[in-house]
């Protein structure tokens, strides 16, 4: 059965299609649910980040499968996709594998090694379990994931010199309008993003920070961690609060701009001789692109911010031969599972064949022999299981092995075992359908 992956990411699609075709975070665990009712899907994941939207998926067939996927987006999302197609890539099988390992890592990441990417995959397969649209093979790839990201993370340099999309857009105020220190803030968002970007604004000296947030509490939490610098505010003083600001850092989940031609115009009004400086990381943007056209106001977006600080980020390339190391290393593990996974019905069966037939000559023994110790009945118990192990052993290993080297001769032996030990493991079992391997499937 192929695995794929189809997605669209910042190496493929600038940010204005991205925002296009985001889905709400609210409706991710609605949307895996409705990924489970097409048939020739069998198991599927979305991953969902600034920089991309991924669909991993263990399909029936290919075609179809590939075909029920880019329906469902279209469909679910009720707008046009007609565009989708020219930014969009369908990984198969091996490539699907060593695509998700090089985003966990974080080489894949729009800011090479973030900080963020191993939190939001391991979020996107908690989500997938929440909705049940997770099977075996996409909970064991997705497992190893988060390990090669965690040993990426662990072992190499890959992480090093902190810098996440929240730093990178304070550092980039700080390159457009020099020092920091006494300079007035406004965080549009108190997510995570808006959190580490507020900690960053306080380092950096920043005079008096001001929160703003959908909600009230969330904002107060936020500023209460800086102390008497910062406060928090609600989304209708958003104008007010433009007025005073030298430097606005947005991120928010919202679906539409939370940032206006018309809300910030009446901000500038009010401070025509100051300029003003936004960095806007929300993916769908927060502030209209027609806003960079007002006098006295910067904007940079998420596309335009990895430009702005690419050359902070030499070091994490230096270590990204080591990361393939690690990956090399953990995709060849899962591939073996994979394949092996041929193996595993007639040897489940054959092992609970053997094992009812001891289990049921050992009864009828015991029976014609009652006046048997607990000492000898244990001794001829202990006899009986190392008997059907080591003559199961050499056939258990033999399948499993061959399943891995050569898939088509590890189905020719699994069946002779299964036809002639009567055991029937493999009638309408998915798992050892007589398909070809993901990797031996044309696109």
């Amino acid at each position: 059965m192929p695995l794929v992956c189809l997605g669209l990411s910042h190496n493929t699609a600038p940010v204005e299609v991205r925002e296009r075709h985001a889905f709400p975070p609210q409706k991710m665990g609605e949307a895996l649910i409705a990924l489970r009712d097409y048939e020739a899907v069998r198991e599927a994941l979305m991953l969902q980040t600034c920089g991309r939207l991924e669909i991993y998926a263990e399909l029936e067939d290919y075609e179809i499968g590939v075909g029920q996927l880019k329906s469902f987006l279209g469909n679910f999302r009720h707008g046009d996709v007609s565009d989708m197609d020219s930014y969009m890539y369908t990984l198969l099988g091996t490539q699907a594998i060593d695509h998700l390992f090089r985003v966990s890592t974080g080489i894949d990441s729009m800011l090479i090694g973030e900080a963020e990417i191993l939190g939001q995959v391991k979020d996107a397969y908690v989500q997938a379990q929440r909705a049940r649209s997770l099977g075996k093979t996409l909970h064991t790839l997705f497992r190893a994931a988060l390990e090669a990201g965690k040993a990426a993370r662990t072992h190499t340099a890959i992480a090093g010199d902190s810098v996440s999309l929240a730093t990178a857009a304070v550092l980039c105020a700080k390159e457009h309008v020099g020092e920091l220190r006494g300079k007035a803030a406004l965080i549009i968002g108190a997510g995570k993003m808006g959190a580490l970007a507020a900690r960053r604004l306080k380092a950096e000296g920043a005079g008096d920070i001001v929160v703003l947030n959908r909600t009230h509490k969330r904002a107060h939490e936020v500023a209460s961690e800086l102390g008497d610098i910062a406060r928090a505010a609600d989304m209708p003083g958003l104008v007010n609060a433009l007025k005073q600001a030298d430097v606005v850092v947005t991120s928010t989940g919202a679906s539409h701009f939370i940032v206006t031609p018309g809300n910030v115009a009446e901000a500038m009004l009010a401070r025509p001789e100051r300029p003003m400086f936004i960095v806007d990381i929300a993916v769908p943007r927060d502030v209209d692109p027609e806003v960079m056209r007002i006098p006295g106001v910067g904007v940079v977006d998420v596309d335009a911010l990895k430009d702005a600080i690419d050359v902070t980020l030499e070091k994490r390339r230096e270590a990204i031969p080591l990361v393939e190391e690690i990956i090399a290393g953990h995709v060849e593990r899962f591939q073996q599972w994979y394949q092996s996974r041929v193996a595993v019905p007639v040897i489940a069966s054959l092992t609970k064949k053997a094992e009812s037939i001891r289990e049921a000559e050992l009864e009828r023994l015991f029976a014609r022999l009652p006046d048997l110790t607990e000492r000898e009945r244990s001794l001829i118990t202990g006899m009986s299981l190392t008997i059907v192990s080591k003559l199961l052993h050499s056939a258990i290993v033999r399948i499993r092995d061959k399943a891995v080297e050569n898939r088509a001769e590890a189905v020719t032996h699994a069946k002779i075992i299964d036809e002639l030990f009567e055991l029937r493991a493999l009638t309408g079992d998915p798992a050892f359908a007589p398909a070809v391997l993901p990797e031996q499937i044309e696109e």
